[in-house]
């Protein structure tokens, strides 16, 4: 469910016209509507209301602090994987102590700041991380929070790019290493073991590898248990997926009530880390045809949203439907591809998809892009990033100015042997 509808023929974000937005931002632009966002939320938190549990969103999907302030305010915590996202999070409002810090490479200076920030737990993911984190506390006078992440090998039946619960994968520890990885933690002086972790992937549309990687989480807190290592925290990660195309994922109430059970009997906290489900139907590209070309095998329709804007279709061949902001009556249909202006065969938005027959400077909607959008773009090419708009009712407003390109060569100097 979105907010994004038609009224007389026109798209709408929320009861603003996206042609408004367009005229007075310009495009390419990300639109976001914070009634899908508090909805999405709400709907997933409420799911596990009858356990105890925390959810973390995930900033790597949408780190615009418009979008993490919007949840902070409903309660959510946020799943870092950078000092960066540290700092924005916690720009954004959300308390320390919902923190939690995943990801397979923190430098030293991050797991001080975050130490120094207080945050609720570090998802810890080799053995030598252990020991960089042991030393860093132990300078600061502190104990860190940690989880181990296991990686329980479940096939998540995902995009091979976005799997991240195999053994091939490089997330996470093996079942058997992570018993001894706990066991040789407890005996580090500054460390407090806090949790166990996992995330088996994203974008998923089936319970059965959630549920297959919860079992084997809970074989590993007996063990642990039997070895006298008592925990406090389970995370069960993020990865939840959306509908993009004809995909149908469980809901939320679904996922949950295929966790619920089994991870009430284990008797700890739940930590969810939802990122896609929360963001990705929240948001839109915007933006407009620049060109119309045929060839003798291809008809294309070129906007001024590149890969660099949304690498998501390049980078995954991944699917994201096309609306046009003017709804076309019932006229012709065409099939194209949606290209944009960077320098790359891989440039495309869609591919030999049925679109209306669009013509010069007409605006369309690239939908389901609030997740992995604005978060993942790059100013290949020397193009600057888009703006960012957030709309709530009948208001709107930019809550991320677009670049420029004087600030893209800000802090460049030629050699001094060439000035």
């Amino acid at each position: 469910m979105h907010n994004f509808s038609y009224q007389n023929g026109e798209l709408y974000a929320e009861d603003v016209p996206l042609a408004t937005i367009a005229q007075q931002v310009g495009t390419p632009s990300y639109v976001y509507s914070q009634a899908t966002l508090e909805r999405h939320f709400k709907v997933f938190d409420q799911a596990f209301e009858d356990l105890d549990h925390l959810v973390c969103f995930a900033v790597k999907a949408n780190s615009s602090q418009a979008v993490i302030a919007t949840l902070a305010h409903l309660g959510a915590g946020a799943d870092i994987v950078s000092g960066g996202e540290l700092v924005r999070g916690m720009a954004a409002g959300v308390p320390a102590d919902r923190i939690v810090y995943s990801g397979v490479g923190k430098s030293e200076a991050e797991m001080q700041a975050a130490l120094e920030a207080g945050i609720l737990m570090f998802n810890l993911e080799s053995a030598q991380e252990l020991v960089a984190l042991n030393e860093v506390a132990g300078r600061m006078g502190l104990k860190a929070p940690v989880s181990l992440r296991v990686n329980p090998d479940v096939d998540a039946q995902t995009h091979p790019k976005i799997t991240t619960g195999l053994s091939k994968n490089k997330f996470g520890l093996d079942v058997d290493l992570a018993f001894k990885q706990y066991q040789e933690a407890a005996n580090l002086p500054n460390l407090q073991l806090k949790g166990v972790s996992c995330h088996i992937g994203s974008q998923l549309t089936k319970v059965d590898p959630f549920a297959d990687a919860l079992e084997r989480l809970g074989v590993l807190i007996g063990r642990l248990r039997g070895a006298g290592i008592e925990l406090e925290l389970l995370d069960l990660g993020g990865g939840l997926g959306i509908t993009y195309d004809q995909e149908e994922p469980p809901s939320p109430a679904q996922y949950a009530q295929a966790l619920k059970e089994q991870a009430a009997r284990l008797g700890l906290k739940l930590v969810l880390e939802p990122g896609r489900v929360i963001v990705g139907n929240a948001g839109i590209l915007l933006c407009r045809v620049l060109f119309t070309k045929d060839t003798p095998t291809k008809h294309f329709v070129i906007v001024d949203a590149g890969m660099n804007d949304l690498v998501r279709p390049a980078m995954y061949d991944s699917y994201q439907a096309i609306w046009p902001v003017k709804q076309d009556g019932g006229g012709s249909k065409v099939i194209s591809d949606v290209v944009g202006p960077i320098c790359e065969t891989g440039d495309f938005l869609a591919r030999d998809r049925e679109l209306p027959d669009l013509v010069r400077g007409e605006l369309i909607a690239v939908m389901s892009a609030g997740a992995y959008g604005f978060s993942m773009a790059s100013t290949y090419n020397s193009r600057p990033r888009v703006a960012e708009v957030m709309v709530s009712g009948g208001r709107w407003s930019v809550v991320r100015r677009r670049e420029t390109v004087e600030e893209l060569m800000r802090g460049e100097r030629l050699p001094e042997w060439m000035e």
